[in-house]
């Protein structure tokens, strides 16, 4: 696995578009994540960005023993962050630079004018990527990785778009 960049540039780079996005695709990317985390242990979460407030799951599955409802509670999180924002939780938690984790988290909540209680239902932590389509100006929908590290959580799923995309590019 590369290692996630920190450069706000490079991150969005990593934010590539799709030529199509079906629940095959979804299918695909998931077995494909989930093929990358093994044997560890990760919660992987496609869903369709057009189903606020609920969530229209179209993929889900848990890699290994050592996943706990928590995670779910993470996944809601980092989701909502993608679909406010647009941009992959590790994109958002860069925007702060040169901060401790719980200084990034408060400066977040201050820019964005969040209370108490609405802070809590994003999260910066990286493992959110919007799903774009090539043609289409709103994300369509959010993958969310939970359970390693943010880095990896972030990097495991750019890898895995990318090489994807490759891999659509060459069948032509």
């Amino acid at each position: 696995m590369s290692v996630a960049p920190t450069d706000l540039a490079a991150i969005e780079v990593q934010e590539i578009s799709l030529p199509h996005f079906t629940t095959t695709t979804a299918w695909e990317l998931g077995t494909r994540l989930r093929e990358r985390l093994l044997p560890r242990a990760g919660l992987i979460s496609i869903s369709l960005a057009n189903s606020h407030p609920l969530t229209n799951v179209v993929f889900q599955c848990v890699t290994a023993p050592g996943i706990t409802p928590d995670h779910e509670t993470w996944v809601a999180r980092k989701r909502a962050t993608v679909l406010r924002f647009g941009h992959s939780t590790w994109y958002m938690r860069n925007k702060f630079p040169g901060m401790e984790p719980g200084e990034q988290d408060r400066a977040f909540a201050e820019k964005y004018m969040m209370g108490e209680e609405e802070r809590h239902r994003y999260a910066i932590h990286g493992g959110g990527f919007p799903i774009k389509v090539k043609g289409v100006d709103a994300i369509v929908g959010v993958i969310v990785v939970s359970g390693l590290a943010q880095t990896e959580d972030h990097q495991i799923i750019a890898d895995t778009l990318a090489e994807y995309v490759k891999e659509l590019e060459a069948r032509k």
